[in-house]
Formats: structure tokens, sequence, C-alpha cells
């Protein structure tokens, strides 16, 4: 008899990191797995920037109004078949979800995806965390983790008997990843794709690359993606006076243009869990700039030619590394197609193995 599976995406406005990573990899389950899981997935939003068409795992859109809405709507999915896992991304949503089925026998996996460190900053997460940690922990099935060190981290931060697994986020594929021509009399051409927000880090890159910019004319900023912090950016653009170098752009969908006209990815998150956007990169043979910030950019970029590591809070060796390629671009060329070689290990028809293990021996 297949397990009975549900992932839960909690109610966003765009469709992103945590909810292409549970659309694609529940998609892989039911295709490679179908005799051995059901896949259901809920989703308690529409989102802006795209349409979950019709998928291979059961999708259950339900969209709610309000904490009330949404507890309610949760209890009754959950209640409604006699789900093995019940599969929650991310600490917060875990804890109000485990709440709100309380009474209905049902395990629960809670899937990290960022930083619990750094996402305990506002006072209600604080308590939620807390509750996590002394009455929900213990109770739990397991810890799902998008990378080694973040579940390392996680482990000694709330120490639990309770297993924990490493569960590679999917790197997608594209139709084409072709190298991007370049001549030393050509601009330089850095990008990032990342949700507009205070943990990416936009106006660290703006900074840095306004320090760049005085020391190199060639080089050009591409900024894609949506956020409430665009009209900062904007504005902080116009402030250095980078109107002519620096770019904000929109490819909700498919980050393939941008990438395919770039020559180098630069990261500057204040946290992450992993990163799908530095691996992305990778798929289309670009070098990665990226701040160390704890875990994601170091367990991916294990290799020098893959990228640069700068610590986080040193702006100006953010610079020098974006300078070094700047000044090298043509030879670190060569290093184009190890890293579409080493990113493939990745794909989700590779990593979804790893996740139908970790969904068989958490039933057990």
């Amino acid at each position: 008899m297949n397990l009975k599976i549900l992932y839960i995406v909690p109610p966003t406005k765009s469709f992103a990191g945590i909810e292409r990573v549970v659309d694609e990899i529940c998609s892989e389950l039911a295709d490679k797995y179908h005799h051995n899981f059901d896949i259901d997935v809920l989703y308690t939003s529409h989102f802006r920037n795209y349409r979950i068409t019709e998928r291979k795992y059961n999708k259950i859109q339900k969209d709610v109004r309000g904490r009330s809405g949404l507890i309610r709507t949760v209890r009754k999915v959950v209640s409604d078949k006699d789900y093995d896992l019940v599969i929650v991304p991310q600490v917060e949503a875990t804890v109000v979800f485990w709440i709100s089925c309380i009474g209905i026998k049902r395990r629960f996996i809670l899937y990290l995806h960022g930083n619990p460190k750094l996402e305990m900053r506002s006072a209600k997460a604080k308590i939620l965390f807390y509750v996590m940690n002394k009455i929900i922990l213990h109770r739990l099935s397991g810890v799902f983790g998008v990378a080694p060190s973040q579940i390392e981290s996680f482990k000694a931060m709330f120490p639990s008997k309770i297993p924990h697994y490493w569960v590679p986020n999917p790197v997608r594929k594209f139709d084409t990843a072709a190298d991007r021509a370049n001549t030393g009399s050509e601009s330089v051409t850095f990008v990032n794709v990342a949700r507009f927000s205070y943990q990416k880090g936009q106006d660290i890159l703006l900074r840095s690359f306004a320090k760049l910019y005085e020391h190199r004319r060639n080089v050009k900023l591409r900024l894609v993606g949506y956020g409430e912090s665009e009209p900062d950016l904007r504005n902080t653009i116009k402030r250095l006076g980078l109107e002519t170098a620096a770019f904000i752009e929109h490819h909700p969908d498919n980050p393939q243009v941008a990438l395919s006209e770039s020559d180098v990815y630069v990261s500057t998150s204040r946290w992450e869990g992993w990163s799908l956007a530095i691996c992305e990169a990778l798929r289309f043979g670009l070098p990665v700039v990226a701040t160390d910030c704890e875990f994601g950019p170091s367990d991916i970029l294990t290799d020098r030619r893959l990228g640069l590591l700068v610590p986080l809070l040193e702006e100006d060796k953010l610079v020098n590394a974006m300078l070094y390629y700047c000044d090298n671009l043509n030879i670190e060329k060569a290093h184009s197609d190890y890293r579409k070689g080493y990113i493939d290990r990745y794909s989700a028809e590779k990593v979804v193995h790893a996740h139908a293990d970790a969904l068989t021996l958490a039933s057990r």
C-alpha cells in the first residue's frame, strides 16, 4: 500500500524558492515513485507571478483568508485523508499547523529551508521557536534540511533524538545554457536573481558595486526579481549615480535570459538555507561571488573553480572578488563546463531518491 504524503505550502504572494522546490520534488516523486507514494500538495494561496497547472501529484488549491481561515483549512485537509506524513516548510508554519491539528493523529515533518538562528528576530518568531523547541520538536517524526551544515546548526540549537535527513534542493534545467562570448573590450555584466528583500542583501550589492564602478567603468549590474524592497533599491541606484550601470529587471518565471546574457553571478544574502539561485547560475557555467552567510553558499561553492566566498560584513573583499573576475574573466571561462557538470548532481531526477528515502525512513 502506498504511503500517503501531504506537503503544505504556507500562504505567500510569490512562487519562489520554497514553493518551487516543493512543486519540483513532488512532481518527481509522483513520477518516479508513484508505486510507493500518493503525493498531495496543499496550496493555501494563489501566486501573483506563477500559475500552477495540472501536475502528476494531487494539487489541492485552497484560498484562505486570515489566520483562523488558514487553521480551519489545514485542519480539514489533514483530517480528510489518513496521511502517513505531513511535511511543512519552516519552523513557524510547522508550529501553527501542528497546533491546528491537535487531536488528529498525524505524523509531522519539519522541513527547514532558511537559517533558524537568524529567523528568530521578531517577538512572534521567538515565541513560535520556543514552542517548537519545548513542546513540538520531540513529537515530530523527523526534520528535513536542505544543507548538511544547516542541519548540524539546527541540531546544535535544538538538541533532540528525532532523526534529521538531508534532502537536497532540486535544481531545474533550462532549454539552453549557452556561454556568452566575451572579449577584453566588452563590458562585464554581474547578475543577481532573488526576491528584493533585506535577507537577499541587494543593498549590500549596490554599495559594493558602486565602489567597483569607481575602478571599472565597463561593468554592469542586473538585479532580477521582485519584492517589497524594490522602491528602496531604485532610490539607492539613483542616489549612488548608477542609473546607466545598474538595472532592475523582472523575469518572474524563468531567469534564463538574464543568466545567459551575464558573466558573473553575485549573491549577497544575509542568510540562506541553500541557494537555488547560485545553483542555477552554475547551471549556466557562470562563476559565483557569494557572501559566506554561515551555510548555503559554503555548502555549494566547495571548489575554487566554482567561485569565491567572501565574509558577509566585509564589502571591500566583495569588491575585490568582483574586480578579480573583471580582470580574469576569460581565464575563468575555462571552468564553465566544470560548473555545469558539478551542479548536475542536484538535478531533480537525481535528488528525488534522497527525498524518497527520507520519506520512507521517517514514516516507520
